[in-house]
This record gives structure tokens, C-alpha cells and sequence, in this order.
């Protein structure tokens, strides 16, 4: 008798095939590896303004890096190019960076996501709309006073004389953007405001205060807080932030939603400056410096930012795990390895 040949041969499924654009950046890169581990297909696009292409893995099979700007990656994609899933992370980042150049920040955040929601409306797979995730950021909310800021609240924006409010109204536009998109072409797209994200990979050029902190007290300089040092906000580490996002993807009830995403524990910035101080063991001192010195121009800040967490924590059970001195010591680590000890 011949021999019998099974017909239930395992086929091969082949690696999910996934889309970063700003992958090589702080938020971007965490991402990026944690989609590798899951054995995903990633293209990432960045045209390295602020990311850094060190960030991600050297060389890795199923990592295809791409050193563009977002617009025109997206144009250059051959037409059956799809994905089965986008993350929308390339932005304008960090206070400083808005206002020394509001006129790129504002280009970049709503050109750009423009783009991008017209590509993922027609590049999921079969043609079909690709789910999207929108990186947004609680700069949306304004200098409004509720505490804490819950989703659905309004926004509260000042004058436009003063830069640092461009940045919240982009990032709005491209709430406004998605969420069309989700209404008009049933885009599986999900908002995520980020809530003051802080970890190894981030650079304190762009005016980020943690590891402006970290970076101080490790060179025996002092922490140079802005203003009284009364003001708080709520940090989270980047590694449970980036771990929330594909659940929140993949969760049909999460599409056409906004989602503040961070921690809810606040802290002032005096209280953040000491913790850094104590944590990694420094001597450096902590100095104050009035907004006048520290930026030019016109300049408000705003004495709280805290999220409400409801709904993420009822969507996908959101709960950040990684406590603020471990992600002090890890992003003090990293600048070590950085700069070779």
C-alpha cells in the first residue's frame, strides 16, 4: 500500500505586517522592539529630525527602516504595499523644540497626520481601512483647571501670541482628523494622549525634564527647575506605555475613541528634581530659574496635569507598573552605555 501522507500539515501564517511611522524615536523605538518580540513584520519611517537610528536593532530580519520624511515615504510605497496595523507616532516633541520653530511643529503634526490617515484609509489589508493608532498628547487639554483631566472635558487653549499653544492645537486638529476618518471612512483608529512618558532613549535636548534631570545629576551640575517648582504633572515609563498600545489596537471597542494614556500619580517638579537627586546619589543642588530665563519670549505653564485613567483601565486594564525610581536609574544607565560609561 502506498504510503499515507497527513493533509493536516501546519501552514505557515505568515508575520503580521506593521507600520511605525517616528519608529526611531523615544516612544517609537520602545514599540518597535515590542513588536519584533511578538514576531511582527516592521517598517519603520523616520526622517531622524529627532529620532535616533540607534534606537532601534542593527540589523534584524524582519525590521525594514526606512530615513524619510513621513509624506513622501507614504507616496513612494508601491500601491500594493498594506498593513495590518499603523501606530502614528512621528511628531513635534517637547516644549522647547515647539517654541523655537512653531512653523515646522505645526506643519509636521497636521500635514503629516493628514497623510498618514489618508494612506491607512485604503492600505489595511485587502484594500480595506488598516487600523490606526494616533499618538496624541495632554497638551490637547489646554491650560484648563479641572483636575483630573477626563476625556470628554473641554479644552481650554491662550492666545495665540503665546507659541507653546500651536502645539496643542495641532495635536487637536489631528484628533479631529482621526476621528473624521473613523465616521466618514469607518477607520479603526484609536487617540492615545500621552501623559508626560519618561524612560531610557530620552533625550533632554527638546526641553524633556526628566532626563535634563537625570543628566545634571550624574554630571554633578545642578537640576535647573523652571519657575517655582510647584507645578505638577504625572510621569510614566515609556516601557508600559509602548505595552498598552497594541492591546488598545486590537480591541474593536477602543476604535473611534480618545484615551488620556499614563500614570495618575502627580508630583512636583521640585519634589521630581529631589527624587532625582536622592535616587541616583548625586550631590548636585537644585536651583530655580524664572520662565523669562528659560524661554524666550511670551511663555505659560500650567501647575497641574493629571489624568483621568477610567477609561483605559476599563478598555484594556491599564495599570502602569514601573515605579518612578526604577525608570530614574534605567534612563541613568542608558546615558552611561550612551556615552560609553
Amino acid at each position: 500500500m502506498p504510503e499515507s501522507r497527513s493533509t493536516n500539515a501546519a501552514v505557515p501564517i505568515a508575520p503580521r505586517r506593521v507600520l511605525i511611522s517616528g519608529g526611531a524615536g523615544f516612544i517609537g523605538s520602545h514599540l518597535a522592539d515590542l513588536l519584533l518580540a511578538r514576531g511582527d513584520a516592521v517598517t519603520v519611517v523616520d526622517d531622524l529630525s529627532t529620532g535616533r537610528r540607534g534606537n532601534l536593532p542593527e540589523a534584524h530580519p524582519r525590521l525594514r527602516f526606512v530615513e524619510a520624511d513621513l509624506k513622501h515615504a507614504l507616496d513612494a510605497f508601491g500601491k500594493g504595499e498594506t498593513f495590518d496595523e499603523i501606530y502614528h507616532l512621528a511628531a513635534a516633541v517637547g516644549v522647547a523644540l515647539v517654541i523655537a520653530d512653531p512653523i515646522r511643529s505645526i506643519d509636521t503634526n497636521i500635514e503629516q497626520t493628514s497623510a498618514l490617515l489618508r494612506f491607512a484609509a485604503q492600505r489595511g489589508p485587502g484594500g480595506k481601512p488598516a487600523p490606526t493608532l494616533i499618538a496624541s498628547s495632554s497638551e490637547v487639554y489646554g491650560k484648563a483647571s479641572k483636575s483630573p483631566f477626563h476625556e470628554d472635558d473641554d479644552t481650554v487653549y491662550g492666545p495665540t501670541t503665546v507659541p507653546r499653544w500651536s502645539y496643542a492645537c495641532s495635536k487637536a486638529v489631528d484628533e479631529f482628523l482621526a476621528l473624521a476618518y473613523h465616521q466618514q471612512h469607518a477607520l479603526p483608529v484609536v487617540v492615545a494622549r500621552f501623559f508626560n512618558t519618561v524612560g531610557p532613549r530620552q533625550v533632554g535636548d527638546y526641553g524633556m525634564v526628566l532626563p535634563r534631570f537625570v543628566g545634571a545629576a550624574q554630571h554633578g551640575e545642578d537640576l535647573l527647575v523652571h519657575g517655582d517648582g510647584t507645578q505638577s504633572r504625572c510621569f510614566c515609563d515609556v516601557r508600559d506605555v509602548a505595552g498598552a498600545l497594541p492591546g488598545m489596537l486590537a480591541a474593536p471597542g477602543c476604535h473611534g475613541r480618545v484615551f488620556n494614556l499614563g500614570s495618575d500619580r502627580p508630583i512636583t517638579i521640585r519634589a521630581l528634581a529631589d527624587l532625582v537627586v536622592t535616587t541616583l546619589g548625586s550631590r548636585s543642588g537644585v536651583r530655580l530659574v524664572p520662565y523669562s530665563e528659560a524661554y524666550r519670549g511670551n511663555f505659560e505653564d500650567l501647575k497641574q496635569r493629571r489624568p483621568d485613567l477610567t477609561r483605559v483601565r476599563e478598555a484594556v486594564g491599564f495599570q502602569p507598573k514601573i515605579p518612578l525610581e526604577q525608570t530614574i536609574r534605567d534612563l541613568a544607565a542608558w546615558n552611561r552605555e550612551r556615552h560609553g560609561g
